[in-house]
């Protein structure tokens, strides 16, 4: 990466707290419920209510998102469940590493200006 190079992080964020049936996410995920329904048991996407009929299971926003980034990894790198797993923690803490960066860098600059 040169230094002109910039990694932009987006986050999805609903405000009004959308939610997703089973189907509704199978629908927008482009998968089948069994595929969810794995996920759900790995631990990779979880419904937003603990109810144990996946009938009943309700989806956010955020576990759409998580469950298109699974799909790009299992069809780009051929994962499997389990390291779709492993991958997708360690995404989410090198995106949490890059937001804890840009806020000390944000706050070093100020401290500098002062």
């Amino acid at each position: 990466m040169t230094s002109k190079d910039k990694i932009v992080t987006v986050e999805l964020t609903d405000a009004a707290g959308s939610t997703f049936t089973l189907r509704e996410i199978c629908e927008r995920g482009d998968c089948h419920a069994e595929f969810v329904i794995k996920l759900v048991n790995y631990g990779i996407i979880a419904p937003v209510d603990d109810v144990p009929e996946a009938r009943q299971w309700q989806f956010d926003v955020g576990a759409l998102a998580r469950l298109q980034k699974a799909m790009r990894l299992q069809r780009d790198l051929k994962l499997n469940l389990p390291g779709l797993a492993v991958s997708l923690d360690l995404l989410d803490e090198v995106q949490d590493m890059r937001r804890e960066i840009a806020r000390l860098n944000q706050q070093l600059r100020q401290l500098m200006d002062e």
